[in-house]
């Protein structure tokens, strides 16, 4: 496996029978050796440094009955909120004084926000600050839609794919079409967005074969940031017996996706910290390099509620920076609070 690995490692691909090869037969030892090779692409590219993110959840509204998410449209238990742009504009504020140069707006697809609104809230948040990053998380548009939030000011999009087998994804999402979610993740690349896609680890009849496509896509798209995320159960869902993702094979993935894609901006999310109190840690020395701490307002972050065992549901901005900071530098990570663009879309980080 050190053979495949290290084949992976020097040319930044393999085979869709290599990549199944290679998870079928990882054990510890190969594991450890998988990290450390992502770890020195890592630092070859990015060195020790983990951007952060300033998030903010600003509605927990959904037209979609994604059967694995906790704020889906036929969940009667979810507590629905919207903030509004004067909420999300203050929270930017806040953010902007605690030092944070990317506001990632993340919502489920709620109609109330038109892409009217939409444009008003990324243009004035622009113009308040020159010299940030506005990513949005709003799931499925029209390319005219996509269009208009980028004129506006929008700098990132990100629209995990979630799976990229066709099957486990009709199964999973009622009512919504896999095709329609890739030709989504294309068109924000033919616009200018700097784009995340990214999938779910752990769902519920999901094999290695499965695996394969997601990273099979993911070379072949070439998106600046790839979202990888353990899949956790939510008590109001139809999954809500499954087991969960482990930590574990979610880092294997990250580990994958950073050899595949050298430059990539990898998250080490807030799911993983969920599962364990070491998860986001363990995913920066598997190859991620972003972290995303809460900027919401913490009277709703525990109403957005994609799964159960949320972390930092109640802290204050300011204290969660404070922890997820001490949490980076104690892993022996250097924080950097700035924009944090991908590669190729700033000058070379040297």
């Amino acid at each position: 496996m050190k053979q495949l690995i290290d084949e992976l490692y020097i040319n930044n691909t393999l085979s869709k029978e290599k990549i199944l090869m290679l998870l079928n037969n990882l054990n510890e030892e190969n594991t450890q050796y998988l990290y450390m090779k992502a770890n020195e692409l890592r630092l070859h590219n990015y060195n020790n440094k983990v951007y952060m993110r300033g998030l903010i959840e600003f509605t927990n509204h959904c037209k979609n009955d994604c059967v694995y998410c906790g704020i889906r449209k036929h969940n009667k238990n979810a507590d629905r909120y919207r903030l509004s742009k004067e909420d999300i504009i203050n929270c930017c504020k806040e953010g902007y004084r605690l030092g944070y140069r990317t506001f990632v707006l993340q919502g489920g697809e709620d109609l109330y926000f038109t892409d009217d609104k939409i444009v008003d809230i990324v243009s004035s948040i622009k113009s308040l600050f020159d010299d940030v990053a506005v990513t949005l998380s709003i799931g499925e548009k029209s390319y005219e839609s996509y269009r208009k939030y980028y004129d506006a000011g929008a700098d990132r999009y990100l629209l995990r794919h979630e799976t990229n087998s066709k099957q486990l994804y009709n199964s999973l999402h009622p009512n919504m079409s896999y095709e329609n979610r890739i030709e989504c993740l294309y068109n924000l690349k033919k616009i200018g967005y700097q784009v995340g896609a990214g999938f779910m680890v752990g769902l519920p009849n999901q094999t290695n074969e499965d695996y394969t496509k997601d990273l099979i896509f993911l070379k072949e798209l070439q998106p600046h940031m790839v979202g990888i995320g353990p899949f956790i159960p939510q008590k109001d869902t139809p999954l809500s017996m499954e087991q969960s993702g482990t930590v574990d094979k979610t880092c294997i993935m990250l580990s994958i996706v950073r050899l595949l894609l050298p430059k990539v901006l990898l998250p080490a999310t807030t799911a993983l910290g969920s599962l364990s109190n070491k998860g986001r840690e363990k995913g920066l020395k598997a190859g991620g390099n972003v972290v995303m701490p809460n900027l919401s307002p913490t009277n709703v972050r525990e109403k957005y509620a994609l799964y159960d065992g949320k972390i930092c549901t109640g802290d204050e901005a300011a204290h969660c920076r404070k922890c997820i900071e001490n949490r980076i530098r104690s892993a022996g990570f250097e924080v950097d609070m700035s924009r944090g663009d991908h590669i190729d879309f700033s000058a070379p980080i040297v």
